[in-house]
């Protein structure tokens, strides 16, 4: 028998309450805030899908595994663990532990960047592009067309363009510091990258001679999708597919907090030695010695044990099918979305959602308060507050997409946490037209989604 309702694969020891509140109270909480939901207090909020990194709640073996936690400054134990565990899985012998996966971006593309250089991907993340211009170099994001259009269905819309690839490296020649393939493409609407993709881009990476790295803090996720959308992977369990993804490249950047299932953590893996020993004098400045780089022993202990359970199918085809779930409730009400459903998050289309605020009016930003004002939702805009850039006029270069992200913390919110949601977007779609955008007062140079002041129009 084929049950239709989702079951989450755990039982429930511990819980942690939620704070609820009224409207006006939000209404009041938003102004305090600058209408960014980064500065509201997370006991003011009620349902918080801003983001899926560091969120997961941990298992029972996980918890156990960090008493055990060898804090030792060199040699622990509990990194030797973690090393082998990240080893096995990338195929690479060289390993960083790092706090997070920005400060592996920073060690790699502060070393790898500088003036004049060039950085492509399917779409690099917030903190990978700011890394990289931090360095002075330039970020290039080419996803296929299908991934450009959000109500387009398509089975693997993060894949890279292949073509615009090799138009780029003859272009840059010499100037282009890496190809990232960034696994599941979180900021192209959560979508997975193709096998065959990541093979294509490593073939013409190899015969451009060019570094060819892999953000893979959600390769769990991504190596579903191939397994049940990609022709000839039936047969492969999800860890020898993200195993075959990883031998095909040069390096790759985790930020632990997503698929190792654990609150804090990251790693660096590098193929070739010259590269890691100037990574490794990077990372003993920055972030600490070789083994540890950053990380407590019992930290490292959880993200061993968590890149084993991940790769779990029952634990994965319960991640799946639950942000499914609410993907698919959201698309009955008519919420128009980024189609299909991502792996570890819903995105909203909130261009066609507002279409009477024009991106200068950041109308994903309009809908993030809105989600926070009627339910105490806790989002993330994906548009042009985070990705617009300024022409010389000073007038607003608008993102390709405007999203808004509904990211699911792993093992953290039941099927009725999402029916709040669901009702809380039958409101959203009765006033959609009643409101208005808003305006930026206050950003800083960087990442300016983080702290930036907004005012309501």
């Amino acid at each position: 028998m084929h049950h239709r309702t989702i079951i989450e694969p755990f039982r429930i020891k511990s819980v942690e309450p939620i704070g609820l509140s009224t409207e006006s109270e939000r209404v009041e909480y938003l102004k305090e805030a600058y209408y960014n939901p980064f500065l509201l207090r997370s006991r003011d909020v009620i349902i918080d899908l801003m983001t899926d990194s560091g969120t997961s709640a941990m298992s029972a073996h996980q918890w156990a595994g960090m008493m055990e936690g060898d804090e030792a400054y060199a040699g622990s134990r509990s990194w030797e663990r973690m090393q082998a565990e990240v080893r096995d899985l990338t195929g690479m012998a060289n390993i960083l532990p790092t706090h997070q996966g920005r400060a592996a971006e920073r060690i790699l593309y502060g070393h790898l960047g500088g003036p004049g250089k060039v950085f492509i991907s399917n779409t690099h993340f917030d903190t990978t592009r700011a890394n990289i211009e931090f360095s002075g170099a330039t970020a290039i994001d080419i996803p296929i067309a299908e991934g450009r259009d959000p109500a387009l269905e398509h089975p693997f819309k993060g894949n890279l363009d292949t073509s615009e690839l090799e138009r780029l490296l003859t272009e840059h020649k010499d100037h282009v510091g890496a190809v990232i393939l960034t696994v599941t493409n979180n900021s192209g609407g959560g979508q997975p990258v193709s096998l065959a993709n990541a093979e294509h881009v490593s073939s013409i990476c190899k015969r451009h001679g060019v570094l060819f790295l892999l953000d893979c803090c959600r390769i769990a996720e991504n190596s579903w999708f191939v397994k049940n959308r990609e022709a000839g992977m039936e047969g492969l369990s999800y860890r020898q597919i993200a195993q075959r993804m990883f031998a095909l490249t040069d390096g790759a950047i985790m930020s632990a907090k997503k698929d190792a299932l654990v609150n804090m953590g990251g790693f660096l893996a590098v193929r070739e030695g010259t590269l890691a020993e100037a990574c490794i004098n990077l990372l003993i400045i920055t972030e600490g010695f070789t083994t540890y780089g950053g990380l407590s022993g019992r930290d490292m202990e959880a993200i061993a044990i968590g890149l084993q359970e991940v790769f779990d199918p029952h634990y994965l085809d319960y991640r799946i099918r639950s942000t499914t779930f609410v993907g698919d409730k959201l698309h009955a009400l008519g919420v128009p979305l980024m189609r299909p459903t991502g792996g570890h998050a819903v995105y909203i289309d909130a261009k066609a959602l507002y279409p009477h605020i024009p991106p200068h009016q950041y109308p994903g930003q309009t809908l993030v308060c809105e989600l926070y004002r009627l339910g105490g939702i806790r989002s993330v805009e994906i548009g042009s507050v985070m990705f617009g850039t300024y022409l010389p006029d000073g007038s607003l270069k608008p993102s390709p997409m405007e999203l808004v992200r509904l990211a699911i913390p792993r093992r953290v919110y039941t099927q009725s946490h999402m029916e709040y949601v669901a009702e809380t977007f039958e409101e959203i779609m009765r006033t959609r037209e009643k409101v208005r955008g808003y305006r930026i007062i206050k950003e800083p140079k960087f990442l300016r989604h983080f702290t930036a002041h907004f005012e309501k129009l």
